[in-house]
Parts: C-alpha cells; structure tokens; sequence
C-alpha cells in the first residue's frame, strides 16, 4: 500500500471513526469533548515555536513525564505542546503539568487535519514518544523541515510485523524521521529491518528505569497499612484488564482459609471500568472500600479499590506483592519496573510482548515470578506470602535490577537536545 490509498482509505473511513468516537463517548462522555481538535480545529493561545510532544495515552504520558521535567528545568522559556489520543492522557497530563504546557488532542492522520494542526502550532520539533507513527503525520514534519525524534523508542515483534504489512510506505516514513531513540538493540534491528537508515538509529536504553519513588509515596504508605492494618499481607493488581480482575478475586477468595487477613488491592488500567469492577467485586460477597469515595479501608476491608488516576505508585508503596495487568490476557503487560524500583516482588503473566527485554532481563535477574496461568499465579502468590524471606529477596533483586539499569534519560535529553532544541 501506498501513502495516497492509504490516506484515501483514511477520508473513507472518517465517518466511522466519527462515529465510533461518538459511540465511546456514551460510556467516557470526554471522547466527545474536543473532537474538533481531531480534525486540528482548535483555539489556542498562540505560542514561539514550540516543541510537540506526542504521547498517544497514560502508559507513554507516564514514560515521557521525567524528559519533559527535565527540558523545562533546563529551558524553562521553552513553550511545549503535548498531544494525546485518549482522554485519560490528557488528564494525566493536565494533572502532571497543569498550565506549564498546552495539551491538544492528536489530529486524524489526515493531511487536511494535520495542516491545520501545524499551521497554528507551527512546532520547532516532533517528540513522539515510543512508536505512534504514522505516515501523513511524518509526512507533515518533513515537509515543513520539522525534525520528528522517536523518544525511548520500542518495537515488538507483533508491530514490526504489523508495520511490515505496509512494506514501501513504512520504509519511506521511517526514512523521513529524523532520529529514533531506541530502548535496546533487539527493537533497533526491527526498525532497521523495517528500512530505517542505520544513521538514524540510536540507543539510549529505557527511560522506564528512571523510576523513582514519588514523593510523599512513603508516607502515604505507612498511613495507609494503618488503616489496612501493620501486619495484614496486602496483595495489588496493577494496571488490570477484563478478565484479569475475577481471575484475582478468585485467587482471593481460595487464599481465604490459609490467609485470613489477606487484603486485596486492585487498580483497573482504564478509569471507565472503576464501576463495572466494583459491581463485580459486591457480587462476589467480599467487603469492599472505594478510594475515590473517600471510604477509608479498615482491618474488615478485604478488597480495597484504587478507582482515581495518578495514585498508582503510592498504593504499590503499600502493598506487599504486585501483580502487574495485561499479561495473564493477551495485552501485552504493563511496566514492572514500577514495583521493582520500590523493593516489591512483582509477578506477570506470560503475554507481556510490549515489555519483552525489561521482563525477560527482570526476570533472570530474580526480580520478576512469570505464570503461565491463573493456577500458577495462586501457587506463587502462596508461596510468596507463606515465605516473607523469598518474598524480600526477590524485592531487592528487582530494586538493584532496576538501579543498575538507570541513566537513559539523560542520554536521550542529550539526543532531544542536539535534534530538537537546538535550532
């Protein structure tokens, strides 16, 4: 396929996109906010050449979070704009950085679309943050001489393969992006395979390692296992998706009798399930508190739900075993290195492709328990709440795992530099 088809497939299409965005917004009313600004009609308060920072949802607003404090530090006159596709990204970014930037929705990969959007914003340079490409968007860039960098850059072997389905026009538009700042080599290859030029290519590793504990973490932390109760074993799904969640209150409710005191904690990845999942958790019969209603967990509290965004690393704080979402279905996991870096034995399912190297390394390294079922993720939950001993080995095995691995978020705002900033 070529990129004139495609983008006349794209027009075809609009109509049911419209509509399909229409359609989620009877369950999440904000995919109706704002649409236009899909279509890159907007108003904004105009701004000197600013630097477009493109993170499609929470898990890459999350990532690219430490490089965009980190050039405002730095370039504190530099006016930045942030892009996303979901609503949960803008949130998250508006949380993060309230006025400091100016958030807008991502413009359809439509030329039309995309020459309204880089008309009024007029950006200096492209930050797009792991691997949302796409062709019109690339095209706009590079013909308006806007470097575009691909920040802590990752490619599976499922999307390269999906990437190499468009041959000729995924090996032009890789050939228009100016750098890619790859996680490791393995995903630099796809790209290289992919028909970016060796040139182009970077590797500063993973961004994600610069994790760190937010502040006040731990003090939330120790006020909220008194409520829970000191020595109660507290259990957290992180970042869960259907399916994931009745698997855990399952895997509750039969560690029950050994575990009386047992506590669960659970964290849907996606704020419109936080209602479907506390229903689910009621029919089940347990006791649940909701932290978004402000219904302080005590020791009767056995499921205790994190239904408010951005709290996610405060709440692992507390836990004593993290199980991280997206991987006992085929999602493709979330990022360990969240509980890793707070000392917390983590354990996934075997469908984490999108963190594939992270995991794989995690996991040698003795920070990482990987099941391949609901059954084995009881009997290693058992065996890490029978033996605290284990359980705080492989906590510390996980935090030096990531310590080790610390130091790509200077290396890519050196890369972000050179490309972006100085022109």
């Amino acid at each position: 396929m070529n990129r004139p088809l495609y983008t006349a497939l794209f027009y075809l299409s609009l109509p049911v996109i419209l509509l399909r965005l229409w359609w989620r917004g009877m369950k999440t009313p904000a995919y109706r906010q704002r649409w236009q600004e899909r279509l890159g009609i907007f108003n904004a308060p105009p701004l000197d050449k600013p630097l477009w920072i493109h993170a499609v949802s929470v898990g890459e607003t999350l990532a690219i979070v430490p490089l965009v404090k980190l050039i405002q530090a730095r370039h504190p006159e530099l006016p930045i704009v942030m892009t996303t596709m979901t609503p949960t990204g803008a949130e998250r970014v508006e949380a993060t950085f309230g006025d400091a930037v100016t958030h807008l929705y991502c413009p359809y990969d439509l030329p039309c679309a995309l020459k309204r959007f880089m008309k009024k914003v007029n950006p200096r340079a492209c930050v797009i943050v792991e691997t949302e490409l796409w062709p019109n968007l690339v095209n706009s860039c590079h013909e308006q001489n806007v470097p575009v960098l691909v920040a802590n850059a990752r490619l599976s072997e499922r999307s390269a393969k999906g990437y190499a389905r468009f041959g000729k026009m995924a090996e032009q538009m890789l050939k228009q992006v100016t750098k890619v700042a790859v996680q490791n080599t393995t995903d630099g290859q796809r790209f290289l395979d992919l028909g970016l030029p060796a040139a182009a290519l970077d590797v500063t590793g993973s961004i994600k390692f610069d994790v760190s504990a937010p502040e006040g973490s731990e003090r939330l932390a120790l006020a909220l296992r008194q409520l829970w109760g000191d020595d109660r074993p507290v259990l957290i799904g992180a970042s869960t998706h259907d399916g994931e969640e009745i698997a855990l209150l399952e895997l509750f409710q039969s560690l029950q009798t050994k575990y009386p005191e047992l506590m669960l904690v659970l964290v849907p990845r996606h704020p419109e399930r936080f209602d479907a999942v506390a229903e689910m958790v009621k029919a089940s019969g347990l006791k649940l508190a909701r932290r978004s209603l402000g219904q302080q967990p005590g020791e009767q509290t056995q499921v205790y739900l994190g239904d408010t965004m951005g709290e996610l690393m405060k709440l692992l704080a507390a836990a004593d075993l993290a199980f991280v979402g997206g991987s006992l279905i085929e999602r493709g996991g979330h990022n360990p290195l969240e509980p890793a870096v707070l000392g917390k034995p983590v354990i996934m399912g075997p469908h984490y492709f999108n963190f594939q190297l992270i995991c794989d390394s995690l996991h040698k390294a003795g920070g990482l328990s990987v099941v391949k079922s609901s059954d084995e993720l009881l009997t290693t939950v058992d065996q890490l709440l029978s033996s605290s001993e284990q359980a705080q080995t492989q906590g510390k095995k996980g935090y030096a795992f990531v310590k080790e691995n610390q130091g790509a978020l200077e290396k890519l705002y050196a890369l972000t530099d050179s490309v972006c900033l100085k022109r």
